[in-house]
């Protein structure tokens, strides 16, 4: 009885759009790094005011957990999450991967695809990206393809739809 490995699936080809690093890096700044880093330098300089005697140990406090974790999400997170974004269109399915400390990877046949969705929010927009939604008849979800620039989106939304009437199935 012999034991084979199983087979690795290769990642998709396409790679979303370079500019997606920094929609990214200004999400982390407005969402987490910002708040976190706002926080750590409001109540060092209040502490140094009012008490004191607490910054020699509010000082390393406030580094390790409010600064580093701020400033290593803001920094690896776009980074991260770059290097791991990407989709394929095949002749029977939309594949795509994405994630930046869980990696995600889905395929879904074209059979099953039941919309295509764009979406632009407003710091999308600034950097011309958009995300692609493809709903599919699955209760695994929707696969979203994010960092897209706004012509890639527009032109893979085109033929996914194309795709998804050509094949047989729930689709057509």
């Amino acid at each position: 009885m012999s034991l084979r490995a199983a087979p690795t699936l290769r990642p998709p080809r396409h790679r979303v759009d370079p500019r997606a690093r920094r929609w990214w890096t200004l999400q982390a700044l407005i969402v987490v790094s910002g708040p976190m880093l706002l926080t750590a330098f409001t109540l060092a300089p209040l502490s140094a005011l009012f008490f004191a005697g607490a910054l020699p140990w509010l000082g390393p406090l406030l580094l390790v957990t409010l600064v580093l974790p701020a400033l290593g999400y803001l920094i690896l997170m776009p980074r991260r999450r770059y290097a791991v974004h990407a989709w394929e269109l095949g002749t029977h399915s939309v594949y795509a991967a994405g994630g930046w400390l869980r990696h995600k990877r889905r395929i879904a046949p074209l059979s099953r695809v039941q919309t295509v969705d764009t979406m632009r929010g407003p710091v999308q927009r600034w950097y011309g990206l958009a995300t692609l939604t493809v709903t599919t008849a699955s209760t695994a979800g929707d696969i979203k393809i994010a960092g897209l620039s706004d012509a890639d989106a527009e032109e893979l939304s085109r033929r996914i739809g194309e795709a998804a009437q050509a094949v047989p199935g729930d689709a057509a």
